[in-house]
This record gives C-alpha cells, sequence and structure tokens, in this order.
C-alpha cells in the first residue's frame, strides 16, 4: 500500500491532575490500626515503598510479552480532612458478555499482505499459493472477500530464478496515476540472494507485467533485499525494505531510498532507520516487513520480527520526529500470541489503510486454528502517542505506573516488573489506570491481581469495584491466590475510542494489583 501523510485525529491530552501533599493522613490512627491488624492476620511478609514521582523502571520483559505503556506513577494522600474524588457507585454486577476473539477475515493462506484502495474497492495482495506467484483478493469493507482465481504476476522478471517455484514474496501495489505499480521480491539469478523487482499493469486486477533488466533493488553484499513498502510525503515517493542479512549472518537493517514515482528507478541512496537490536531478544536476530504512517505529527514505522515459521513472530515499532530518523523503538511487541491469548499465532507481516469509516485499520497475517497456514487478519488501529493499539490485542498497564491514592507501590516476587501495588485498605483507596481503545465497543480488561485473603483462617475472595470513565461497572472478584501468588481475572468493559480511565477501589478483603491488560 501507498501510506501517505495525509490524516490524523489529534494527540491525545493528558489529563490535568493535580499532585496532592504526600503527609500521611491523621485523624485516622484507629480505622488504619484495625486496617493493620486485620491485614496482619491474613497477610505475610509484606513490605511497601511508598513510590512518590520519577521515572518508574520496568523489568526486562519476557519473549512474546506485549510492552506495557509506560508513564510516571502517581501516588497520592490526601491531606488532612480532604474529600477524595466523587464517582458513580458501583453498579451491583460486572456485564458478563466479552469482547469477541479475533476470527480470520480470510481463511486461507494468505500471507504478507498489503492492501490498497481504488475507489471503493479494497484490492488485497499475498505471497506466493495455489500455484500463484502474487494472490489477489477483494472487499469493500475489509472484512468479506472475494478471491481472485488468476495470477496477477503470471510472468517475472528475466532476472529471477524460481528454484523453487513459486518463490515470489511480499508484494507491494500503488496507484502511479497512469496505472498501477507492483514490487516484489524474488530469488536473483546471478547473485543468488532474494532481491526486489517492479512489474506494471493498467489496473489493480492485473496482469502485472515485469519492467527493467534486473531487480530493483539488489545489496548483495548485505545478503539481498525483501519485503518492499510504500510511504509518499510532499509529492515524492520513498521505498521501505529489508536488507535480508539474516541469510547469512548479518545485520538486518530496515531502509529508506527515494524512488521514481512510478517506483521503477531509484533515484537517491538508501537511508538505514533500524536494526535488530533488541536487549529481551523478542525480535530473535532480525527485524522485517516496514510500513511507515505519519500519524499526530510524528512518524512510526511498523516492522516484524523473529521467525515467520513459529508462534514466536511479532510485530514492534519505532517512532521519529522527522522522515529519516532517528527512530525509537518501542520497548516491546505489540502485536504477539500471547496478546491475542493464543487466538492467532505469530501475528505480523501488517500492512495499515483507511477502513470505509474512515478509521485506520491493520491488516496482518497469524495462524488460526489450523497452524499450516498463514490466514488474514484485520482490526481497528490507534496511535497512543505514537503506540500502535490494535483492537483484540492486549496492551499492558502496570499498576506501579497508574494513579495509586491511599495505598503504596512495593518491590513484588514475581510480578511482571517486580513491582506491584497494595494497602488498598481504605474505603476511599483506589488504583486509576489510563488506557487507550483503537475504537469504541466492547472490550476484555484482564486484571493482574494476587489475594491472600482469610476469613476465620480460610482462604477467601476478595474484590475491587469498578468504575470506567467516572460511571460504576460493577465488582471485580478475586479468588484466592495466596500473597505473591499472581493471576488473572477478565472482565468486559465497554470503553469509548482514545483515552479512558479504569478505577479499581477498595473492596471486600484485601488484594494487590500487578497490572491490567486490555484487548
Amino acid at each position: 500500500m501507498d501510506h501517505r501523510n495525509e490524516h490524523g485525529d489529534g494527540r491525545p491530552r493528558r489529563a490535568d491532575v493535580r499532585r496532592r501533599r504526600a503527609d500521611p493522613p491523621i485523624g485516622r490512627g484507629q480505622g488504619r490500626g484495625r486496617v493493620a491488624r486485620e491485614r496482619a492476620a491474613s497477610r505475610r511478609g509484606f513490605v511497601a515503598t511508598l513510590a512518590l514521582g520519577g521515572a518508574a523502571c520496568l523489568a526486562a520483559l519476557a519473549g512474546g510479552a506485549v510492552a506495557p505503556v509506560t508513564a510516571p506513577p502517581r501516588v497520592e494522600v490526601l491531606a488532612p480532612g480532604a474529600a477524595p474524588p466523587v464517582l458513580a457507585p458501583a453498579a451491583a454486577q460486572v456485564p458478563t458478555q466479552r469482547a469477541a476473539p479475533p476470527a480470520p477475515v480470510l481463511d486461507q493462506d494468505f500471507a504478507d499482505p498489503d492492501v490498497v484502495r481504488v475507489g471503493r474497492v479494497y484490492h488485497a495482495y499475498a505471497t506466493n499459493a495455489h500455484g500463484r506467484n502474487i494472490q489477489h483478493a477483494t472487499s469493500t469493507d475489509l472484512v468479506h472477500w472475494t478471491v481472485d482465481g488468476t495470477d496477477v504476476l503470471p510472468e517475472v522478471g528475466a532476472w529471477v530464478t524460481l528454484d523453487p517455484p513459486g518463490h515470489v514474496w511480499a508484494p507491494e501495489v500503488f496507484d502511479n496515476g497512469d496505472g498501477f505499480t507492483l514490487h516484489y521480491t524474488a530469488r536473483d539469478r546471478a547473485g543468488g540472494r532474494q532481491c526486489i523487482g517492479v512489474a506494471l499493469a493498467d489496473s489493480p486486477d492485473g496482469p502485472f507485467r515485469p519492467v527493467g533488466d534486473g531487480p530493483l533493488v539488489c545489496p548483495t553484499e548485505q545478503g539481498g533485499a525483501i519485503d518492499a513498502s510504500s510511504y509518499t510525503e510532499n509529492g515524492a515517493r520513498h521505498l521501505l525494505w529489508k536488507s535480508d542479512g539474516n541469510c547469512c549472518q548479518r545485520d538486518t537493517w530496515l531502509h529508506l531510498q527515494p524512488v521514481s514515482w512510478d517506483g521503477t528507478r531509484v533515484t537517491g541512496d538508501p537511508v538505514r532507520l533500524v536494526r535488530q537490536d533488541d536487549p529481551h531478544n523478542w525480535e530473535q536476530g532480525l527485524v522485517e516487513a516496514p510500513t511507515l504512517v505519519k500519524r499526530d505529527g510524528r512518524y512510526v514505522l511498523l516492522f516484524s520480527a523473529g521467525d515467520y515459521r513459529t508462534d514466536a513472530y511479532a510485530a514492534g515499532w519505532a517512532t521519529s520526529d522527522t522522515l529519516t530518523g532517528p527512530y525509537v523503538k518501542g520497548n516491546g511487541p505489540f502485536m504477539t500470541t500471547a496478546s491475542f491469548a493464543g487466538a492467532i499465532g505469530g501475528p505480523g507481516g501488517q500492512d495499515v489503510v483507511t477502513g470505509p469509516r474512515g478509521q485506520d485499520r491493520i491488516l496482518f497475517h497469524g495462524r488460526g486454528a489450523d497452524g499450516s497456514r498463514r490466514v488474514l487478519y484485520a482490526a481497528d488501529l490507534g496511535f497512543a502517542d505514537g503506540r500502535p493499539i490494535v483492537r483484540g490485542s492486549r496492551t499492558v498497564y502496570e499498576a506501579e505506573l497508574a494513579r495509586v491514592h491511599l495505598a503504596s507501590v512495593r518491590e513484588a516476587r514475581k510480578a511482571s516488573a517486580d513491582r506491584a501495588v497494595g494497602h488498598i485498605d481504605e474505603p476511599d483507596s483506589f488504583v486509576e489506570f489510563r488506557v487507550f481503545a483503537a475504537s469504541a465497543g466492547r472490550h476484555t480488561m484482564t486484571v493482574r491481581y494476587g489475594n491472600g485473603s482469610l476469613d476465620a483462617g480460610a482462604p477467601a475472595t476478595a474484590s475491587h469495584g469498578l468504575t470506567v470513565n467516572g460511571r460504576g461497572a460493577g465488582v471485580v472478584d478475586y479468588p484466592y491466590t495466596g500473597w505473591d501468588e499472581w493471576r488473572s481475572r477478565e472482565v468486559p468493559v465497554d470503553l469509548r475510542a482514545g483515552w479512558n480511565t479504569l478505577r479499581l477501589t477498595k473492596g471486600e478483603r484485601y488484594a494487590e494489583l500487578d497490572a491490567v491488560e486490555v484487548a
């Protein structure tokens, strides 16, 4: 798809929250003594640290974990006599109907999708399968697709060796003003490396015919070039591509290179944007499949990483204030097998397109019930201060980075970032999360909690009240886990598009919070 700098819906504004005096409240001695005695009977080994201001430190994420949204922690203690913020009372019950799990929109092998809109019709192209070099399907809503039974690239360039047959990959198609351009990846006969070629057609339906005597981009000394993608800005076209260094123990760089408007000639030298360098190793030694968009004045580079043949394949991002960088990577992937709760294996090969209602949509491949195929998925996409948020993919919000009121941040064994929020003991204690939704509607919130409460010496259920955007949304029950043992509780929540607040308040007995995830 030809990505343009053409629209955005404005950067969300951070809430203006006043910081209250961090002195302990007085006049509560009798009540707090009772709470302390009750908690001591059901709690062992609690050491609390009151965290004030400063940037919070995140522990290394395990491979496959989704990076949390980070923000400075806010721990509030009310001044003597001050009243806490008033919210609507919690409803009697949390809604029971959960968000539907993601499902394929095209349930056949359709890897490395590229999508271009022509009029009211979306044209999707994909890597070789079913005896076709390049696959093609059409839709008017990005959900219901009609598969073209023909090969839109029936012949490849003379520079290509099809050994083994059918090895044509990662198409990129765009409207060049006089017709349509297809960039494709295939193996160069001369150098033996995969390289990027060009074909042209009068129609998005093809057939595309190769042009040129050789590949467009083919840096043999870097391992070749794959995964073309197009970006235009200020009347200039740029080609993104990956140097395929993982073929031969070299770095894999994502490049940006100026090309002619029809994409048949390079017109300048490539600029290196990012390479594999993840300290937590979720990238597994390579980055690929670049997609570049500009949202809210910020360039956002999406990419995939890892071994596409496994469920460890995932998608990450990097941002920059200028087109050519420097780009700063996010603190982990935004789509993984785990973020989709195992419903989609190895998500990646993404493309971004504007949907029929003007909403950003992300199309990508993943493995569904049949793990032998990479099928096509589509989801709503939003950007939270540059971070991609995909509906259905869990985004982690650490409790210690939330707004913490009359509670404490502590070091916590086995917690996701080795920290958690405890001592949520007062009637007006709460932890408030600021979360982002790509689109409005029913979402699933997963609360990671610990509960060591006892009742007459027996394990007991604890609870928190839940409010969503200031309105009561029920009670979240937490079965017993023991202290410093963490489990998850899923709760359906109705969110608006953009930023939302989720507040968990003191309920029955005692529970601690590690994080919440929103999908």
